[in-house]
């Protein structure tokens, strides 16, 4: 199956770091990326954030010991375009692995609504590759980062805010409280 064609294939990454801000409920996802003169900032909800670091660590640990400590060679060298600095939401990734390269490659589209003032053709995409290494490191901060948020609820599994939850499950009769 062909890949997707992106708009600015940034080749490998000097840095990815997933990053948050905000308080637990209200926090915003994103991932920094640098390579060579081309920085991106790729904002993330939440659950996608959490799902790249489960794929990642799927991934990882689905290869052999041998394969975890082959070292990774650059599939494509990084952006030697001009200097470049993207911002964009999205709305899909993916991800695969390179074997002979021992790295992966994840792909990035901007979010795509009917009332998006961008238009598909000018939608901003991205593909870059990591090194093992980055992808574990990725995976796990990806993970950290959205296991401290708020807690969930025993029973519904929705999140538990500072001031309470009425649990759908116990109809409204219990109000459980975060802490």
């Amino acid at each position: 199956m062909d890949s997707p064609t992106v708009k600015y294939p940034l080749g490998s990454l000097s840095h990815i770091e997933p990053r948050t801000f905000g308080e637990p409920g209200n926090r915003t996802f994103h991932l920094a990326i640098e390579a060579g003169p081309a920085v991106a900032t790729v904002w993330l909800e939440k659950e996608q954030l959490f799902q790249l670091g489960l794929g990642l660590q799927d991934a990882l640990s689905a290869l052999s010991a041998e394969d975890r400590d082959k070292p990774s060679s650059p599939v494509d060298p990084e952006w030697s375009g001009t200097e470049l600095s993207l911002d964009f939401k999205v709305g899909q990734m993916s991800l695969e692995y390179g074997h002979e390269s021992n790295s992966f490659r994840l792909m990035a589209f901007e979010v795509q609504t009917e009332d998006s003032e961008v238009s598909p053709e000018d939608a901003s995409s991205i593909s870059f590759w990591i090194t093992a290494v980055q992808a574990a490191k990725v995976s796990e901060e990806s993970l950290r980062i959205c296991s401290a948020g708020r807690p969930r609820c025993f029973l519904c599994g929705l999140p538990i805010d500072p001031d309470g939850h009425v649990c759908p499950r116990s109809n409204g009769h219990t109000v459980f409280e975060s802490g």
